[in-house]
């Protein structure tokens, strides 16, 4: 039977060499026990999780994968695994992600993301196990005037917030190396809309607070309900990475930068959002605020992922309501003593087997 939607390739990934940084975080987490379905050597470098409860320890993976505990803004130590890994594909993805705590530290925010980043692109200078690289940002990553524009690869970039400024930057400094150095490779730069997805614990995130929240018989706030953003289930962004790195492998010019989101009615508000996982986790009250509070965050966004389509075949297939469903099902199940590492495994096959 031919499915409609790109996979990757379990021929091309099995017993292929990966180097995953932040393997401990969600999206990072969920990565490495994707990599592992499709039979890939996985060695993750990253800091220890820093919520409680996390994906990372709750689905063991690191019983799955060489694990090493590092910060990538220790550049010995970076060169030193990257080394050792011997990778042909390089997947970036450790960053201090959050926009609120991006105000909080600024600086810390600024030299995981950018030096960090840095630090990798010249540890890659002298790999020459290394065929592609993707670097993950943001979708925050545009200029956003709030129009409702959705943004193209080719828009200025910006950032309001030190995080968003993070992740500009660290665009333009892979096109630098790209350009000057690492002209023998695939390395492109992944602008991804907001994930959702089972077993996120962060902080300052809606899914997660909405779930401490009601699990907790508590009522749960909603600073900002008409905001609108580019929703998705996590393995979207997930399998769209690792064709891309695929793919760069024998098409090096393909190396650029992609959106990665859900089709335009997909990018609806925060309280659509929360409406739809409220009635899916079966309980909770929600308190939707009058008055925005707190440091700037962007209102509206919107991503043109038209390049990604015709570039790379790469087109949604979870539409938002299956998404929320897929994930508060994940968390229902978490809370009633199912394993992690099973209610992942059972959604990243149902996933690749959509057709």
């Amino acid at each position: 039977m031919n499915s409609e939607f790109v996979n990757p390739d379990p021929e091309f990934w099995r017993g292929r060499r990966v180097a995953l940084t932040g393997h401990t975080g969600f999206k990072g987490s969920w990565m490495a026990l994707l990599l592992t379905q499709l039979g890939a050597q996985v060695y993750g470098y990253a800091l220890a999780p820093t919520t409680t409860p996390d994906l990372f320890s709750g689905a063991k993976v690191a019983d799955l994968i060489d694990s090493q505990i590092g910060d990538v803004r220790d550049v010995e130590a970076l060169k030193v695994w990257l080394q050792r890994a011997q990778p042909e594909i390089v997947l970036h993805f450790a960053a201090q992600a959050l926009v609120r705590q991006s105000y909080a530290d600024p600086v810390g925010t600024m030299t995981s993301n950018f030096v960090g980043t840095l630090n990798l692109l010249e540890a890659a200078r002298t790999q020459a196990s290394i065929k592609s690289m993707v670097i993950v940002t943001t979708d925050k990553v545009y200029k956003n005037n709030e129009t409702g524009h959705s943004y193209q690869e080719g828009d200025h970039l910006g950032g309001h917030d030190p995080y968003s400024a993070s992740k500009a930057a660290c665009e333009i400094l892979v096109s630098s190396y790209r350009q000057c150095f690492l002209q023998h490779l695939g390395v492109a730069t992944a602008r991804a809309g907001n994930v959702i997805g089972g077993g996120d614990w962060s902080a300052d995130r809606l899914i997660p607070d909405a779930v401490r929240a009601w699990k907790n018989n508590q009522t749960l706030e909603i600073r900002r309900p008409d905001a609108v953003r580019p929703w998705q289930h996590v393995l979207e962004p997930l399998c769209a990475y690792l064709i891309l790195a695929q793919k760069m492998c024998a098409q090096t010019e393909l190396g650029q930068a992609y959106n990665f989101g859900p089709d335009a009615a997909d990018a609806v508000s925060v309280r659509e959002v929360i409406e739809h996982a409220q009635t899916a986790f079966g309980y909770g009250t929600t308190d939707f605020a009058e008055l925005i509070e707190g440091p700037h965050e962007a209102n509206l966004l919107h991503l043109d992922t038209g390049l990604a389509q015709t570039q790379l075949g790469i087109r949604p297939r979870w539409q938002l309501a299956q998404a929320i469903n897929k994930s508060m099902q994940w968390y229902k199940a978490y809370l009633d003593g199912a394993d992690a590492r099973a209610l992942c495994v059972a959604d990243i096959q149902a996933y690749l087997a959509t057709i």
